[in-house]
């Protein structure tokens, strides 16, 4: 049996990865059924058109240790047989995947039964009409990714990885599962809440189902029930309501029911919600803020990329997907900006769960960053066909999420086009929520200022900048800081970066410290609504992060850290 290959750096559960139980929690807890299989594991592998002649431990990219493969190829072929457990024939059966980078093609006993384009986004498939009356089923998968010399959105992956630029994940890189449903079944909720209660309009796929039945709990204790028609939307007012905040991070539980003519309960799911609102108030002064629950709220977090030593763009357990979100809250963050990435859905429920705010971007088309600074060619038109289309489908997929209060299209110009035009469509697509047109507009590759969405977001190092747009948009230090420190075996091979090195842990602090204050300062000084400090972890070379690489040490003194942070967080406005 294959097992993983060693690595430069391995996080501290590398060696939990069971290649029976690979990540076997619940992928998707916003809308869980008890009967679901998990299909992650080891798969038969190839690259090309070859027969398989490999492994592979998914959803762990090829190019990462943990697959067992430990290259890349830019065409994949994934093998597997799986079995329909027993009492699944009573239903449907759909299969999901959390993402496969960049083009997929999914066969089941030698039938097309799913394509999918986009890295980010998960997809699936009602696969109960090509399944035999019984025994082995055959599952089969065809990846292909190109890299950075394509026209998808990548982030920071690329085929030459170095300095802000980093190892690719192709292929399936989230997990594989199976789940059965009814005739009719609820395919999503996507809850829009305020502060006296949510309202939801469940997505039906199927027949036969003529209501949808909503039960809102606190614990054990039922608190709230609605009813409506399928196709409408279901109001559910909660008396006494206790809103999310990072401060109380309370979330009702949700049972609901899919009901046909006769009441019978055609599906029923479970999921949670938040109450929460994020908007734009003036302060005292006349100056736009965030608000948070309709409060003047400071947002301070750190840069988290979400990158692995070991696993590259999948966490190697649940546990390590947690250790960085409650990592940042025991810092005194009350926020993280998730940089040009998507991650899996359980990443979402643990900052909920956790109380943390998430600024979240969309990942950047291809970018130069050899070139010199300013405005690059816009993007060719299918390159911009491929970005809207998963920008939008980000926006959709992860709506659920509570913890999310602002969507970021552009970082620096990377990739920019149409900038107004792209912030006017995500806000279009939800507008509960903050938009940043282009997070560094005053740097690098940006286009002029364009206006638009909510926030004028400065990027300065080591700063902190001093942004001072003065319209309707409210300021924000979207990065700031960069300051690294060299922790000797625990660094990726190659020439360590950062914007400003430090000798020694209490030299690290010392400047945190400094910066830190200067933030603190221009909180009433300026109406700075937040700041993003690069950043959580280091990242192959950048040895920028609080925390090294593999996670094994930190870099700073935590309560120093912890009481600036928070020293900022409640700096009177």
């Amino acid at each position: 049996m294959p097992s993983p290959l060693p690595s430069p750096l391995r996080t501290p559960w590398a060696d939990q990865v069971d290649p029976d139980a690979v990540l076997p929690e619940h992928p998707r807890p916003q809308l869980y059924r008890p009967r679901w299989r998990s299909l992650n594991g080891w798969w038969e592998y190839t690259g090309g058109a070859e027969r398989y002649r490999g492994r592979i431990l998914v959803p762990f990219p090829p190019e990462s240790a943990l697959s067992g493969v430990g290259r890349r190829d830019e065409v994949m072929w994934y093998r597997r047989t799986f079995e329909v457990p027993d009492g699944w024939r009573d239903g449907r059966v759909l299969l999901h995947f959390g993402a496969v980078d960049q083009r997929a093609a999914v066969w089941v006993n030698h039938q097309l039964v799913a394509e999918h384009e986009g890295g980010y986004t998960a997809f699936d498939a009602d696969v109960t009409g090509v399944l035999r009356a019984g025994g082995e089923q055959e599952l089969v998968v065809r990846a292909e990714d190109v890299g950075n010399r394509g026209t998808f959105p990548v982030g920071k992956q690329a085929l030459r990885p170095g300095g802000i630029l980093y190892t690719g994940a192709s292929g399936i890189w989230q997990p594989v599962w199976l789940e059965t449903v009814g005739p009719a079944y609820v395919a999503a909720l996507d809850p829009v809440t305020d502060l006296a209660g949510f309202a939801v309009t469940p997505r039906v796929v199927g027949k036969g189902a003529s209501s949808v039945d909503v039960v809102v709990r606190a614990g054990d204790t039922e608190v709230a029930r609605a009813s409506a028609p399928v196709g409408r939307r279901v109001r559910v007012d909660v008396p006494d309501p206790r809103p999310w905040s990072p401060d109380d991070p309370f979330r009702y539980d949700l049972t609901v029911r899919l009901l046909d003519a006769d009441g019978r309960v055609l599906d029923e799911v479970a999921s949670h919600v938040g109450l929460r609102t994020v908007s734009l108030v003036d302060d005292e002064r006349g100056r736009p803020r965030i608000a948070l629950n309709g409060r003047v709220t400071v947002l301070h977090g750190p840069l988290d990329q979400g990158y692995w030593p070991d696993g590259i763009y999948t966490a190697p357990t649940d546990e390590a997907l947690r250790f960085d979100l409650e990592r940042a809250k025991a810092l005194g963050f009350n926020c993280v900006r998730k940089h040009v990435k998507v991650e899996p859905a359980r990443w979402y429920d643990w900052a909920e769960r956790i109380g943390l705010l998430v600024w979240q971007d969309m990942p950047s088309l291809p970018v130069l960053l050899d070139n010199p600074p300013g405005p690059q060619a816009p993007p060719v038109a299918e390159a911009r066909r491929h970005f809207e289309a998963e920008l939008l489908e980000m926006v959709a997929r992860l709506r659920w999420c509570t913890a999310i209060v602002g969507w970021v299209p552009f970082n620096e110009g990377w990739g920019e086009y149409d900038t107004a035009r792209i912030a006017g469509l995500v806000k279009a697509a939800d507008p509960t929520r903050l938009v940043i047109a282009d997070s560094g507009v005053n740097c690098c590759h940006s286009q002029p200022d364009s206006g638009a969405g909510d926030v004028y977001d400065d990027h300065t190092y080591v700063g902190p900048g001093r942004p001072e747009a003065r319209d309707h948009r409210a300021v924000l230090d979207g990065e700031y800081g960069g300051l690294g420190l060299v922790v000797a075996g625990h660094v990726w091979p190659g020439e360590p970066m950062a914007y400003e090195m430090c000798a020694s842990r209490a030299e690290l602090t010392r400047r945190y410290v400094e910066v830190s204050a200067e933030v603190a300062r221009l909180v009433p000084e300026l109406g700075l609504s937040g700041a993003i400090y690069t950043q959580l972890t280091d990242v192959e070379t950048e040895v920028n992060g609080l925390l090294t690489y593999d996670r094994r040490v930190l870099k700073v003194d935590p309560e120093a850290v912890a009481d600036h942070n928070r020293a900022v967080i409640t700096t009177p406005p």
